[in-house]
């Protein structure tokens, strides 16, 4: 019989943040991308963009899940730090690399939808912006920049509610490794429902690193609304309050009533067993 060889485990802090650099660009990819496509040329409608955004969530995580965690959100990050145990000295530099994938995913799109963008907006206004940053009311409506940020903290507060119930072993988690797919519907679902005050963007790095990358390619107007109000800091600070909201409403409403293995203190990450 042959002899097996040992298993090489790749880890530390540089795999973790290329595999959220990856994921979050592959995240951005489908999002910005299914924006441009319905937007700018016409294909698809509302229910595209949830669903492309949905599914790109799903494969981001499918793609990081096994060395980072798959955030993809600095939101989540903070999130897990406060209430799950994450080191605080990983929030950071994991938020950098989100950002910055989803920086060179926006800059990808840029690029390929260089000519329709250019057709359909010479000026590079608002009108296209929206490719790739949100606005308030999705810049046609009469959302005002308080409104867009009550919106982003309900919308992420929903989101982290939902992504702690379904990654807590000692809930009833999605099996066979079908939670990316169950947090993607998550995404989709809020979606079609909380898309109209701002975008739902629920996501700092979506937010900023494609607003940077449309602001060096043309998009001067990126840091500011349809008012001429200052509003890049609402999708980032919006979702981070809300994430860390709909983290503590899961810790203190549901996790403690939840069954623990046995005696004694839980373990993190346990089963219930079947005597339980």
């Amino acid at each position: 019989m042959s002899e097996q060889k040992p298993v090489v485990h790749r880890t530390g802090l540089l795999g973790e943040l290329s595999a959220e650099f990856v994921g979050t660009m592959v995240l951005i990819l489908f999002g910005c991308g299914v924006v441009a496509q319905v937007v700018v040329g016409g294909l698809g409608d509302h229910d595209s963009i949830a669903w492309a955004w949905g599914l790109g969530v799903t494969f981001g995580v499918y793609v990081a899940a096994r060395l980072s965690g798959g955030h993809l959100n600095p939101a989540v990050t903070v999130s897990l730090a406060a209430f799950k145990g994450f080191p605080w000295s990983k929030v950071l530099p994991y938020a950098i690399a989100q950002t910055a994938g989803a920086f060179v995913a926006a800059l990808l799109v840029r690029w390929n939808y260089t000519e329709v963008l250019a057709k359909a907006d010479p000026g590079h206004t608002l009108k296209t912006q929206f490719v790739f940053s949100t606005l308030p009311g999705n810049g046609v409506l009469p959302v005002s920049e308080w409104g867009a940020l009550r919106d982003q903290v309900i919308g992420t507060a929903i989101l982290m509610l939902l992504v702690f119930a379904v990654t807590d072993l000692l809930n009833t988690p999605p099996g066979a490794n079908l939670a990316a797919v169950v947090i993607g519907l998550i995404v989709v679902a809020i979606g079609m429902a909380w898309g109209t005050d701002a975008g739902y963007a629920i996501n700092p790095a979506r937010d900023f690193g494609p607003r940077l990358a449309s602001f060096i390619t043309g998009y001067h107007s990126a840091w500011r609304d349809q008012y001429g109000n200052v509003y890049f800091w609402v999708p980032v600070v919006g979702p981070l309050v809300g994430g860390l909201v709909g983290a503590a409403l899961y810790r203190f409403l549901v996790s403690p009533f939840l069954p623990v293995p046995g005696p004694g203190p839980q373990e993190v990450g346990q089963t219930p067993s079947a005597e339980t």
